[in-house]
């Protein structure tokens, strides 16, 4: 397949390049920087969007983009980024889908899309939630609608766990030097999904043809925030007696922590096990050994 990449030299978007090109496929990056290799084709969403002709004889495009949610607290400004970064480069890469018409559309989105799931677990026929995440998230999968023709495919994605960067990268040092630990009461559920089977899941939903619409990147089993903690001063050998009050945690972080730590998360990967997915790592204990640093 010829498949154009964008948001290529993220986390994810390193390790699915890396993984399709492994698997045989043409692999075009869209890149905003100046070109350095034959495999680049530079684009620009906010002036002259993607050049004539880049996607001529794609089989596939994939969006990935957008400023990281967990880099600094959410003012107005930052927020605004936050979905500047992601609807409109989302609109206008859909666009260009449907004027080339590429058959397949794949583009991020995110399980903030559910808000606060509490004790019940959230499948993608779940509404949306309250909340900024949920909000950006419904409008962030409204802009893939102008791929017209195409499948379209929005990767609701947990937090993904890697052995660099991402969410371990920020947590990691704290834990290691004693200053980690649970957020609040520690009983709000927190789903997440390895690095590798996130690029397994995209890499299957692009040979999955009859699969269109929403589908969870995450874990079949989803864990409490406490348990969370423990495992990962275990694997740090680091006590996990640090606490931090939910008041505390949302006086430091604002709504940045109230809806990234303390909204319960629960999220269920129907789509993907209904239709025959096989997670590498679909417990905590296994994803945190292959994200070991």
């Amino acid at each position: 397949m010829r498949i154009a990449v964008a948001g290529s030299h993220g986390l994810i978007g390193s390790a699915l390049v890396d993984a399709l090109t492994r698997s045989g496929h043409d692999v075009v990056r869209l890149v905003r920087t100046p070109v350095t290799g034959a495999d680049q084709v530079r684009w620009d969403p906010e002036t002259f969007g993607v050049p004539p002709g880049a996607l001529n004889g794609a089989d596939a495009v994939i969006g990935l983009g957008g400023v990281g949610l967990g880099t600094r607290r959410w003012s107005g400004w930052v927020k605004q980024r936050l979905r500047d970064s992601r609807i409109t480069p989302t609109s206008v890469l859909a666009e260009a889908v449907a004027d080339a018409g590429v058959p397949v559309f794949v583009s991020a989105s995110a399980t903030g899309f559910y808000g606060d799931t509490g004790e019940d677990a959230a499948t993608e026929d779940s509404p949306p939630g309250d909340g900024f995440l949920a909000d950006l998230a419904v409008d962030w999968e409204a802009a893939t609608l102008a791929a017209a023709g195409a499948r379209i495919v929005a990767l609701r994605t947990a937090p993904v766990l890697a052995p660099s960067g991402g969410l371990l990268g920020r947590l990691r040092p704290l834990y290691r030097l004693g200053a980690g630990g649970s957020i609040g009461d520690g009983r709000q559920f927190f789903s997440w999904i390895s690095l590798h089977d996130e690029v397994a899941a995209i890499e299957f939903l692009l040979e999955q043809r009859h699969i269109a619409g929403p589908v969870n990147l995450a874990s079949p089993q989803a864990v409490r925030y406490g348990d969370f903690s423990a495992l990962l001063a275990q694997q740090v050998h680091r006590p996990d007696w640090f606490r931090v009050p939910a008041a505390l945690a949302h006086a430091v972080g604002g709504e940045l922590v109230d809806e990234l730590i303390l909204t319960s998360s629960r999220v269920e990967p129907k789509v993907l096990t209904d239709h025959g997915f096989v997670f590498a790592h679909p417990t905590l204990p296994q994803a945190l050994e292959y994200a070991r640093a």
